[in-house]
């Protein structure tokens, strides 16, 4: 298995993770840095931003690097 895959697939990982947790624990300390987003950012602006940079980014990275080490791999 290749780096790039192993890489997207812990990306993808920790994606999904705080995925799901956003939505079972959204008190827990996981979070802690969205609070101070909400306040510089205002609510709504620091919560998308939150999910952007925590969520999504790690998501779209991970599919990339994934795809990417299949490219690798093919002959």
């Amino acid at each position: 298995m290749s780096a790039p895959i192993v890489t997207g697939a812990l990306a993808i990982a920790f994606g999904l993770f705080t995925g799901v947790a956003r939505f079972v624990a959204p008190e827990s300390a996981l979070f802690s840095k969205l609070e101070p987003m909400k306040a510089r950012f205002g609510a709504v602006g620091g919560t998308t931003l939150h999910v952007m940079a925590y969520t999504i980014m790690p998501l779209g990275f991970g599919v990339v690097q994934v795809l990417q080490g299949m490219a690798e791999g093919t002959p």
